[in-house]
């Protein structure tokens, strides 16, 4: 460890006396060795460096060492355990008998023994559409605004990056928790951005906000640019996902109006404006769900993503890029008769 700081030490001090020219920070230390080899003509100021280097390394020597995985695990809220949090994926053993799944992004976390029951890519790095929303209304909620108070739908909450429609005509007015149950049941895009718009400081400040409370929640391979998931560059993990969802739970309206059926309101001219949820197993009873959130545009595919209850085990499902549009439908149910089986039945026991 020692080697290692002396040649960081070394590199730094190289580059300021000039000795390395448009070097990448964080270049390999055998490049940094070779490159001061070949300007020799320096030894005579490393001499001296290396006396001044004996005695930074004592310093460091006395100073206690801090483990950055343990530092992080600690910023982590939600509790989550550090296997979800730090581990290696190589230390997950994949159960024989794991289901066959069309989504390219999978975690199936159990709640109760804080471990992945079943993983697949769950760190590579993907578009989530409008799973994005579960993230938008955790800072509006969190800003705590009078949710009673008329929002109006304006002419730049209207989407002109992918040109989608929507029932809510621009100068259309909700009270602030009926924007929110349309964005959350029914991943109603105007109604994100309004909510966005709206919250103290405008939509530069909500999306700062998401990027805030991800780094909060220790999503470190998450990134925000918009509140509606249009944006293909809003982009995260199935594990980063798992933390947002458990986070997502704990709030009492997002449980309420992502897990609502269906929900009329009453548009301009008064002509009434039926939205159902757009994730349809909230209407199977054979379902105990206590959060769900679906996506989809074309760079992300079809996503979903849910807290649910199966066969009385609390579990998070993350189902990223699923090739149909009821391919991600079909995982879920393949992962609820999956975990109900004798075999996933073991693996929990075992594993708890």
């Amino acid at each position: 460890m020692k080697k290692l700081l002396l040649i960081c030490i070394l590199a730094g001090y190289s580059m300021t006396a000039g000795a390395i020219e448009n070097s990448a920070a964080g270049a390999h230390s055998k490049h940094l060795v070779k490159h001061h080899a070949a300007h020799a003509h320096h030894a005579k100021k490393h001499v001296k460096l290396a006396h001044h280097v004996k005695l930074k390394l004592k310093e460091i020597a006395a100073r206690p060492v801090v483990n950055p995985e343990s530092l992080a695990a600690s910023q982590v809220a939600g509790k989550l355990d550090t296997d979800l949090s730090v581990s290696a994926p190589s230390e997950f053993v994949q159960p024989a008998s794991s289901p066959k799944l069309l989504s390219s992004f999978v975690l199936i976390y159990d709640l109760e023994t804080q471990r992945p029951l079943y993983t697949k890519n769950p760190d590579a790095i993907t578009p989530i559409a409008s799973i994005t929303k579960l993230m938008t209304a955790m800072v509006v909620l969190d800003a705590k605004p009078d949710l009673n108070e008329e929002l109006s739908v304006d002419e730049v909450d209207t989407d002109h990056l992918k040109n989608t429609r929507s029932r809510l005509s621009v100068g259309t007015t909700f009270i602030r928790s009926e924007m929110l149950k349309l964005a959350l049941m029914s991943s109603e895009n105007r109604a994100a951005a309004t909510l966005a718009r709206n919250y103290p400081g405008g939509t530069v400040a909500t999306v700062a906000a998401m990027n805030a409370k991800a780094r909060q929640l220790g999503m470190m391979h998450t990134t925000f640019r918009d509140p509606t998931g249009l944006n293909c560059e809003n982009v995260s993990t199935a594990r980063d996902l798992v933390k947002m969802v458990d986070a997502a739970r704990n709030y009492a309206l997002i449980h309420q109006y992502t897990t609502t059926a269906t929900h009329s309101v009453e548009g301009m001219r008064g002509r009434e404006l039926l939205y159902n949820n757009t994730n349809p197993l909230v209407k199977n009873a054979s379902w105990e769900i206590g959060l769900s959130k679906t996506g989809f545009i074309n760079e992300a595919g079809h996503c979903l993503v849910m807290q649910a209850k199966i066969h009385q085990r609390p579990v998070i499902i993350v189902l990223l890029d699923s090739v149909g549009k009821s391919s991600r439908v079909g995982d879920a149910n393949r992962v609820k008769k999956w975990i109900e089986s004798s075999k996933a039945q073991e693996r929990i026991v075992h594993r708890g």
